[in-house]
């Protein structure tokens, strides 16, 4: 459907663009949208083989690591999307490397995919990770322009098992953000990163939700029946631990409910819309569209 979310920003500053996580989500959709700027665009990827064809672009081999070969690739560059790496639990090591290189090959502004809330101290395990990363990013010399995106809504269906949610949340709510709403306010900075050099943008939803109300938008919309149980910590690691999963990992997912508990991501701002010049989207209106 042509409308304003398949529009191609139009670019106002010259200079290489170089664009991370081209064969994840987030990332391809912001390429999708720059796709007619492919004479501008650096594409890259841990996997060349696996970018998307993209007609003028070019495709280079990088991870997030400070080597000569990524200083190399990184050449050139004057703009950089930094997509948040994967988690891992070296994930901040890796960035922080990634950040080196760039400044060491003379990339001029970073735009860096962070957290709302992004702190020293947020309750959100991994937030505390995308607040250090922004501080080594200050650090470099290099401008920047952050992008602090709220929880996805896109996530929250996913987070029912068998139709509950389970998880320490209370009452807490979740100003909560489309991903293609991410992509559109990406694309927009990307397209004049001048504009926008030194800002802090908390990217979130027209609303905030507490879970029992998302579980209920849910079931309406989707007619999967879904509730929300609110859990205890205790009980919240309990039901986890059967995964298996790495200790930081557990913090991480357990986290995700007692940052809603604690308030620290219900703010609700109209950063989406001053950059894509629309609303942000709701939850109801992004279950709508998808189902």
């Amino acid at each position: 459907m042509a409308d304003e979310r398949s529009q191609h920003p139009e670019p106002t500053a010259a200079g290489r663009l170089g664009i991370t996580g081209v064969t994840g989500a987030l990332g391809g959709a912001v390429l999708q949208r720059l796709a007619g700027q492919g004479e501008r665009l650096v594409l890259l990827a841990r996997r060349p083989d696996a970018a998307p064809s993209v007609p003028g672009a070019e495709v280079r081999q990088v991870d997030y690591a400070d080597t000569p070969a990524v200083r190399e690739a990184l050449s050139g560059i004057d703009t950089l999307l930094m997509v948040s790496a994967s988690e891992d639990v070296d994930r901040l090591g890796q960035h922080r490397a990634f950040v080196d290189a760039a400044a060491a090959a003379g990339v001029r502004h970073v735009v860096y995919t962070s957290f709302q809330g992004a702190a020293a101290d947020c309750t959100f395990t991994l937030g505390r990770d995308h607040f250090a990363t922004e501080e080594a990013i200050r650090a470099s010399g290099m401008e920047f322009t952050f992008l602090r995106d709220s929880f996805y809504a896109d996530f929250l269906p996913l987070m029912a098992t068998d139709g509950v949610i389970r998880g320490p949340a209370g009452d807490g709510r979740v100003a909560a953000v489309a991903r293609e709403d991410v992509a559109d306010a990406a694309a927009a900075v990307l397209a004049d990163p001048t504009a926008h050099a030194g800002e802090t943008y908390d990217l979130t939803g027209p609303e905030a939700l507490s879970l029992a109300e998302a579980a209920e938008i849910v079931t309406e919309v989707t007619g999967n029946p879904t509730r929300y149980v609110d859990e205890t910590i205790p009980e919240a690691y309990a039901s986890r631990a059967s995964y298996g999963a790495p200790d930081w990992q557990v913090d991480a997912w357990v986290s995700t409910y007692t940052a809603i508990a604690r308030g620290e991501v219900e703010q609700v701002s109209d950063a989406v819309e001053r950059l894509t010049g629309r609303p942000a989207t709701s939850l109801r209106e992004l279950l709508t569209r998808s189902g």
